[in-house]
């Protein structure tokens, strides 16, 4: 059996289980076979789950917990889904996923610095200008988070003037 046929075993069963936390954990796999529509297939297979478990989230009027490794791996896959949005462009809806990424998380921390990613999409700042003027990217590789999650003195002015 190839590998590339291997790793897409692995997916589907992943993706039956409803597990994207294990889908996660052959992202590294998956890069190395450099194989352009097996990683478009990957990473789409997680964003459906990370949907449908959004859906499911909201339907039950629950938060998503910080101690529960899918619904950790369910805001990684939509919070890199609204990065995708506010890379191109589409500040409105990068700054919608924000507002709700904040709302389902139980984590005060991540709440809160989605609000700066909401803020500053709202405004207008490309995302660029959002990670050259807002985000302490030094910072943030030194707290290991998946998300950014420190910010520069002036984002915090930002914040309370909105």
């Amino acid at each position: 059996m190839s590998n590339v046929q291997a790793v897409k075993e692995k997916i589907l069963e992943h993706v039956q289980n409803g597990d994207i936390a294990n889908l996660y954990m052959l992202e590294n796999e998956i890069a190395s076979i450099n194989n352009e529509e097996l990683s478009i297939g990957y990473f789409s297979n997680i964003l459906d789950l990370a949907l449908e478990r959004l859906t499911d989230t909201l339907e039950a009027a629950r938060t998503m917990s910080f101690e529960d490794l899918q619904d950790v791996a369910t805001i990684r896959a939509l919070y890199e889904y609204a990065i995708e949005h506010y890379s191109a462009g589409t500040k409105e809806d990068a700054a919608a996923l924000f507002e709700v990424l904040s709302g389902i998380s139980d984590n005060e921390h991540f709440s809160q610095s989605l609000k700066y990613h909401m803020v500053s999409a709202n405004e207008g700042l490309s995302l660029d200008e959002f990670l050259d003027k807002i985000a302490d990217l030094d910072s943030t590789r030194e707290s290991g988070t998946f998300y950014i999650s420190a910010f520069k003195d002036k984002a915090q002015k930002m914040l309370e003037e909105k």
